[in-house]
């Protein structure tokens, strides 16, 4: 049986794998609450960037799109302008993290994928997020 437009399921904006989880689960264990904030600058192109709680200032107007390993995960306004229609999935691969990163240094770099919501999760975001605003 289908469900309501009210029970359709929300899908999560951010996810993570499980190189990723653990990888956040070893930083959070060296340097306790971490954060993430996708870059949007030149330099680190579109990389998560990991920070200490107390070592990155959000603006108030940053979005924060869910939680990964334990840890916030926020972008800019200007930055969900351009990745709302997309769910995030946080990924490892072998690299330097970016240069403030707390990655930077193990051999692996966070690597942020994506792929388009459907209209249905679109739409399930949308009437979510609109109680939510409400």
């Amino acid at each position: 049986m289908p469900l309501a437009s009210s029970e359709a399921h929300v899908p999560a904006r951010v996810l993570a794998t499980e190189p990723a989880l653990e990888l956040i689960a070893s930083l959070r264990a060296k340097y306790g609450d971490v954060l993430f904030h996708q870059s949007g600058g030149c330099c680190d192109g579109s990389a998560p960037m990991c920070f200490g709680v107390n070592d990155y200032l959000l603006s108030p107007d940053d979005v924060r799109l869910g939680e990964i390993g334990g840890a916030g995960f926020y972008m800019s306004p200007s930055q969900f302008e351009y990745w709302k229609h997309t769910q995030l999935m946080i990924d490892v691969v072998p690299g330097m993290g970016g240069m403030f990163s707390l990655e930077n240094g193990t051999g692996k770099r966070f690597l942020t994928r994506s792929r388009v919501f459907t209209d249905d999760e679109a739409a399930a975001l949308a009437t979510a997020e609109g109680r939510a605003a409400g």
